[in-house]
């Protein structure tokens, strides 16, 4: 892979962290144990029996606390702790060739990871204002289903890949504007007249 294509896939790697992070150390370390992708130095222990089975039981369990109403807002609150570090240090890693990680790559990455959680926590405390819980599983099952097809992708084109998860994420910014315009008071007013 060129470098442009390390920066894509490290930025790609960090924006999915900042959503399902375990989902995607999982996908990266199943990814580099069956040959898919040649993991740079500093990754190549995402491919470890260890961390596979760590990320893949979190992730099992992200899968099912992330469909539940409050719990998932429980969830996403103390996984900031976890994506944003992760996000930062996925990004880094992709762009490391010698397994040394580069501050202004760990800086853009903890950036990138940092703004697709704000969107998914704010998406889900927003969903959570909603009575049904349908809306709830729906975006959770989204989500799993971005970043599987975001990893899937990676390993064809980083740059579609990435360029289909922005997309995704600005369509997820305008309809967040449009609902939270429609929930703020006097917004109903404006919006009717």
């Amino acid at each position: 892979m060129s470098e442009a294509q390390l920066f894509a896939t490290g930025v790609l790697l960090a924006w999915l962290a900042g959503i399902r992070v375990y989902l995607t150390v999982f996908g990266v370390g199943v990814a580099g144990a069956l040959g898919w992708l040649d993991l740079p130095p500093a990754l190549e222990a995402a491919a470890s029996p260890w961390v596979l089975g760590v990320a893949g039981s979190l992730a099992v369990a992200e899968f099912f606390a992330d469909k539940i109403p409050g719990i998932d807002s429980g969830w996403d609150l103390l996984h900031t702790l976890a994506r944003v570090p992760a996000g930062a240090f996925l990004a880094a890693a992709a762009l490391s060739p010698d397994g040394e990680l580069g501050g202004g790559m760990l800086a853009t990455g903890a950036g990138v990871a940092f703004a697709s959680h704000v969107l998914k926590s704010g998406t889900r405390l927003m969903l959570n204002l909603s009575p049904e819980p349908v809306s709830n599983v729906a975006a959770s099952s989204t989500e799993d289903v971005v970043t599987l097809g975001a990893l899937g992708l990676v390993l064809v084109s980083p740059w579609l890949a990435l360029t289909l998860v922005l997309a995704v994420a600005a369509l997820a910014v305008l309809l967040l504007a449009l609902v939270w315009r429609r929930l703020r008071p006097g917004g109903r007013r404006r919006a009717a007249g």
